[in-house]
């Protein structure tokens, strides 16, 4: 019996519903045998097929590996530009300054990298170095805003969030050596700077006593007008006596000889 008459007698022995099953999983591999082969998602235009198992999209080659993902190959163009990314030279021995603390050589120096001070990292001092914000250089040293970035040289500054809120503006903070150092080019010496500051909180005194009597004279006025009896002011003319001067508060004041009414006024 030849293979044909045992295929044929195989197949009449298999059930039409196991005939059909056999039929659509053969389509079914069929149909994914070409979808490997032939179906990529990928613009056709920019798609080249080479064979079976590779494909060139643009200047790209990709390996079908079957599993569901494509392999890029090496390039064989080995002359492709590569571009190059230059590091900052590194500083020559004979370049590097001298750290004015401890008279070696700088190696690493934050305050140098920032602010253009030539002190190690070594020698940097918490108190020494200390940081300020601007509106502690303005009101301690008396700066203006020109004074800052005006003036030259400007003075080098970082940028910090606010810690008291986060959506304020960011904080500038100085390094107050040199902030002493621009406030002794604007004042000359630092005894002027505190002979201003003293200056300026007697004037911040003197205003705020001015308007304290100033509210007092009002609420004394306001009382003895309350008290005034107008029945009786209404009765007579008033006759006061003679003006009398109150040191303490700049005003002058008269007593009624009738009905004894005391008005209290300033003199221009």
């Amino acid at each position: 019996m030849d293979l044909k008459d045992d295929s044929s007698q195989h197949d009449s022995s298999l059930t039409e519903a196991q005939k059909d099953r056999i039929r659509k999983g053969k389509e079914r591999a069929l149909k994914i045998r070409q979808s490997r082969l032939t179906a990529h998602p990928y613009n056709s235009g920019d798609v080249v097929s080479i064979d079976k198992t590779t494909i060139k999209i643009g200047a790209t080659k990709y390996k079908d590996t079957g599993g569901g993902f494509l392999l890029e190959e090496e390039s064989e163009n080995k002359d492709e530009e590569v571009p190059i990314v230059e590091d900052t030279p590194p500083i020559i021995e004979s370049d590097r300054p001298a750290c004015e603390s401890c008279n070696e050589a700088i190696s690493k120096s934050w305050l140098f990298d920032t602010f253009d001070v030539k002190v190690c990292d070594n020698c940097k001092d918490p108190e020494t170095h200390k940081l300020i914000t601007k509106t502690e250089a303005i009101n301690e040293y008396l700066l203006k805003e020109c004074d800052f970035d005006k003036r030259d040289p400007p003075l080098k500054f970082i940028s910090k969030k606010n810690p008291h809120n986060v959506r304020w503006g960011e904080m500038k903070l100085y390094l107050k050596l040199q902030v002493e150092k621009r406030a002794l080019e604007v004042w000359g010496s630092m005894e002027k700077i505190e002979e201003e500051l003293e200056r300026r909180e007697e004037m911040r005194i003197l205003n705020k006593t001015k308007k304290y009597n100033k509210k007092m004279k009002e609420l004394r006025m306001n009382v003895r007008s309350s008290l005034f009896d107008r029945t009786t002011a209404a009765s007579h003319t008033h006759e006061f006596g003679v003006d009398t001067y109150n040191s303490d508060d700049d005003t002058y004041n008269h007593e009624c000889l009738i009905c004894g009414y005391e008005e209290t006024f300033e003199k221009m």
